[in-house]
């Protein structure tokens, strides 16, 4: 896949477990950490950041911060930050995020749901001009 992606600042947690390309886990996974997954998980995911690989294939749906979507994906996908979905990547399911990124070339198969998270930004109203 290359590089990680700009979304990672340098304040990011460091790569925390790693499923290996020969490697077929079968159950849930929960972390606090990074993710990385190269090989084939049948479960259901909890962790702070995920990344698929080109090589991943996951059956199950996702709970995270974050997810970089390099393989493919059977299940429904739960970022609070974003999701992006690199152009070998393709994603069968459900994917709710507040920010999406899908590169030329991915293949989505599914529904998506966006939501904006609640600025801080206090709007100020002008005041009218007495006269």
């Amino acid at each position: 896949m290359g590089s990680i992606g700009s979304m990672f600042s340098k304040n990011t947690e460091k790569l925390g477990s790693f499923i290996g390309s020969n490697c077929h886990f079968k159950g849930d996974i929960k972390t606090q950490g990074t993710l990385r997954i190269d090989g084939t998980v049948e479960g259901n995911i909890e962790a702070n950041w995920l990344i698929l690989g080109e090589t991943a294939h996951l059956k199950g749906d996702t709970v995270s911060r974050g997810i970089i979507v390099g393989g493919r994906v059977d299940g429904n996908l739960n970022a609070r930050e974003i999701i992006e979905i690199k152009a070998k990547g393709q994603v069968t399911g459900e994917i709710t995020t507040s920010k999406l990124s899908i590169a030329e070339g991915a293949m989505f198969n599914g529904r998506s749901s966006m939501f904006r998270e609640e600025s801080n930004v206090v709007e100020l109203q002008a005041k009218e001009k007495v006269s």
